[in-house]
């Protein structure tokens, strides 16, 4: 009888994938929303085995339905990373109740905390920092635990422009990964240059803050849906990467893809190996099957989806 039904199909990269781009996009992670979530028949059809799922947790979401998400997710052998935004979270009690209807119902064990958009907090929480200060998380024996990065700062923490709040924001957080059991790392805001995001990773290090850092990359989408999440987000310099490409007539109806930062990043990453980006972080904003086929597509996990492997 022969053993080939019982072995392992072999990964191998689509042909033509830039080695550099396959091992940089390795253990890439993905975000999605209980409503896009919803929408996807078959996850392990799309993703590879063990992916990192970021749930997006958006006010006015029941945690009802990110619970279920996280629990189907999780379900289908994906690693779950559900956001807490703290302006959303009213108390420790809340806090403590979402930490354990996740860690029950999905076996969930790693989260990625930061503010949240809304302007006025609902509670007692405005920051990242004071769901840190709890001690939930430790005491629930989380593994994993990330916070927000903004390669391009962030004017709501920043309102003169400047990065002075969030560099003193970083070092704290740098400070609590020394004394932390969970990993750590920061989850970052899209961009759409290299080189200004290498010199925002390249200064974190100088300023001591060495935690590695999953950077975030807008999937493919249309350029005009692009530019509407770029300016909700506050993408600042890199936005006019965007711009110059919609004045462009003969580019203006073609999708943006993400080719041209992700080679970029990727071959500063095969040069220098001790580059402080570890991971890729895609924001689906074209959609979750459109984004997993460009990421199949360039060596992603050897372009396997976890149902094929």
């Amino acid at each position: 009888m022969s053993l080939l039904p019982f072995l392992k199909k072999k990964e191998a990269a689509p042909t033509g994938v830039d080695a550099s781009v396959e091992a940089f996009l390795k253990d890439y992670s993905i975000e999605v929303m209980p409503r896009t979530a919803e929408k996807v028949e078959d996850f392990t059809a799309l993703l590879p085995a063990q992916t990192r799922v970021y749930i997006a947790h958006i006010e006015g979401t029941p945690i009802d339905d990110m619970v279920a998400t996280a629990k189907r997710l999780a379900a289908d052998g994906f690693k779950v990373m559900p956001h807490f935004p703290a302006r959303i979270i009213k108390d420790e009690a809340t806090l403590a109740d979402w930490i354990a209807r996740y860690q029950g119902e999905a076996g969930v064990d790693q989260a990625l905390l930061l503010a949240g958009g809304v302007a006025e907090p609902h509670g007692k929480f405005e920051s990242s920092m004071q769901l840190l200060e709890t001690g939930l998380f430790g005491k629930a024996g989380f593994k994993r635990l990330h916070v927000a990065g903004h390669p391009e700062g962030n004017k709501d923490i920043d309102p003169d422009g400047s990065d002075t709040n969030v560099m003193d924001a970083l070092r704290w957080k740098a400070k609590f990964a020394e004394t932390s059991d969970a990993q750590m790392a920061l989850a970052t805001q899209f961009a759409f240059e290299a080189a200004p995001i290498i010199q925002w990773a390249d200064s974190l290090k100088d300023a001591g803050i060495d935690i590695p850092i999953h950077i975030g990359i807008a999937g493919p989408a249309k350029l005009q849906t692009l530019i509407k999440f770029a300016i909700a987000c506050g993408v600042g310099a890199s936005l006019k990467v965007l711009q110059k490409r919609a004045m462009d007539v003969t580019k203006l109806l073609l999708p943006y893809e993400p080719d041209q930062i992700i080679a970029e990043l990727a071959a500063h990453k095969a040069a220098n190996p001790d580059f402080n980006i570890s991971h890729v972080h895609f924001f689906p904003l074209g959609g979750i099957k459109t984004n997993a086929n460009w990421a199949i597509n360039h060596g992603g996990a050897s372009g396997v989806p976890a149902n094929q492997s």
